[in-house]
């Protein structure tokens, strides 16, 4: 690992193009040897949707990828993890599928074998192909997280814990902190080796689910995902320092000290931020006397930014229910697709933000019943 991050244009999903920026940025960002050696693509695949979403790693990407990895002679395997994730799952509508399959790959199923792994504080359930895989290599999407403001290198490997064992951890780290905490440590527990984050059309707005498509035109790479995650999330004008998983790891070391030891190769770097980019509105109010103070008083509760349903867009799928670790969330008894948020009962996780596909829910301040 080093601490370089390579940033390159790219303005449209052509196989072609993708593949020469994907070589470049490896072979700048000095990429791991992977020749006769089993590699694990892990790409971003929060529900299986339109590519044209922004929600998943492209397809084209994915392909890319797996042509430079067999080029230099990797046996390569596909797989991730969605946010609702039932044995047989793959990829189809997302096109990820039909890549695998055009390039001779196979799709891992993560919910068949799960190895137990230590991490700083507990334990918890992996797939087995992350630890039998000589190598990972990682394929976040640059979007937007209603809760941890941003999802990249970094919160990408949590596809590699299966199934509803992933919401289960919001219930265990309550609020943004514990569960930055929480990310950081599943990365220094199972680190991939390489990372190439999909920008060319991010997403922004009210991510990871429920954002917007932008443009951004770029392809970004590296060894070490904190670098990565702070140059993109510089690209998409936060102050890195703002991302609760940046600032832990850094506080950590285990992957850089300082912002200053980053090795960036690409444009000047501030012409490529974009402060048109809709942010999520960072919290400024996270000391501990407030934390004690918002779980014990609704009234302070309701300050904060809430899920809403939007109850006339809501189809019943009942994928919100599926997969809050709070069980906070039920059908109204007589109104049809119709759903009752527990507001005492949530923790703020956005679960369900993030798995709706038919744009029910909402995540702001919702004060006095309004």
């Amino acid at each position: 690992m080093n601490n370089k991050v390579a940033v390159r244009q790219c303005k449209e999903y052509k196989t072609e193009e993708v593949l020469k920026v994907v070589s470049e940025i490896w072979e700048n960002c000095e990429g791991p040897d992977v020749s006769g050696r089993k590699v694990l693509l892990k790409p971003n695949i929060l529900t299986d949707s339109d590519p044209g979403k922004a929600i998943v790693t492209n397809p084209i990407v994915v392909d890319a990828v797996i042509k430079l990895l067999k080029s230099k002679g990797a046996e390569v395997i596909v797989g991730d993890s969605p946010a609702v994730h039932l044995r047989g799952f793959r990829p189809d509508k997302s096109g990820i599928a039909e890549v695998c399959r055009n390039n001779g790959v196979e799709w891992v199923d993560f919910t068949k074998d799960t190895t137990e792994i230590k991490l700083r504080n507990g334990k918890i359930k992996v797939t087995s192909q992350a630890l039998e895989a000589d190598l990972i290599v990682s394929l976040p999407k640059l979007k937007n997280h209603e809760l941890v403001y941003f999802t990249g290198a970094i919160k990408n490997s949590l596809g590699l814990v299966p199934g509803f064992t992933k919401a289960k951890q919001h219930a265990l780290h309550h609020d943004r902190v514990p569960f930055a905490e929480f990310l950081v440590s599943l990365n220094e527990a199972v680190t991939p080796q390489f990372f190439i984050m999909d920008g060319i059309t991010a997403m922004e707005g009210p991510g990871p689910g429920q954002g917007f498509p932008y443009k951004l035109g770029l392809l970004l790479g590296s060894t070490n995902p904190v670098a990565l995650d702070i140059v993109a999330t510089t690209v998409a004008g936060y102050n890195p320092l703002d991302i609760p998983t940046t600032s832990i790891a850094l506080k950590r070391g285990k992957w850089l000290s300082s912002t200053d030891e980053i090795v960036y190769d690409g444009p000047e770097l501030q012409s490529l931020v974009r402060k048109d980019f809709k942010r999520i509105p960072v919290s400024q109010i996270e000391n501990i006397a407030f934390k004690f103070i918002k779980h014990r008083i609704s009234f302070i509760k309701k300050l904060d930014r809430r899920p809403v349903f939007i109850h006339e867009n809501c189809t019943g799928c009942m994928e919100c229910i599926k997969i809050c670790p709070a069980n906070a969330i039920t059908m109204h008894p007589e109104k049809e697709n119709h759903v009752v948020l527990t507001d005492q009962k949530c923790i703020r996780c956005f679960c369900c933000s993030e798995v709706c596909q038919s744009s029910a829910v909402e995540v702001r301040r919702k004060i006095f019943g309004v």
